[in-house]
């Protein structure tokens, strides 16, 4: 399969970027740019990335608009660990209705099996809000290549599947 000639017409992404040092601009965002840069390859308009200090209802907030702006795709990079200020999963919670944890859960294998064994600390959800998915990567370049390498063959289907189309 080909996700990019497979991605349905006008699939939009939106990537927010939970970070209070990059929020500060003390330092650049790489993850979020190189996640926006991977969506696109993938075929996804991209807004974003958004970048955000971590707090629960900052990110929230920033969410609920993708959602609210018909997004297709939301894809957080930061904020899944185990710090105290890491709050990216509570966030998402609020937004989310439908959680699909398959996907977290193959994310944190697909680091962990490549030589990554500190992925499965990463606390990050994803699940449904109406039409739009919502995934939380690692807050690093690493954690976002392994991220799309997992969602790459995934997200034309469910692109597809949260507008409506039947199974294939």
């Amino acid at each position: 399969m080909d996700p990019v000639s497979d991605l349905p017409a006008g699939a939009r992404a939106v990537v927010v970027t939970a970070s209070n040092r990059a929020s500060a601009g003390v330092y650049e965002d790489r993850s979020g740019q190189a996640l926006a840069a991977g969506l696109r390859e993938l075929g996804f308009a991209v807004e974003g990335p958004h970048v955000r200090p971590d707090d629960t209802e900052a990110l929230a907030s920033v969410l609920r608009d993708a959602v609210d702006a018909g997004a297709d795709l939301v894809v957080t990079t930061g904020g899944t660990g185990l710090s105290p200020t890491d709050v990216t999963p509570e966030a998402t919670r609020a937004v989310v209705e439908r959680e699909a944890p398959g996907i977290a859960e193959a994310v944190r294998r697909y680091g962990a099996e490549n030589g990554v064994p500190t992925a499965v600390l990463s606390r990050g959800l994803a699940g449904t809000t109406g039409r739009t998915l919502i995934v939380n990567l690692p807050g690093s370049t690493g954690g976002v290549k392994d991220g799309l390498a997992v969602l790459g063959p995934l997200l034309p289907h469910v692109v597809s599947q949260l507008r409506g189309g039947d199974h294939v």
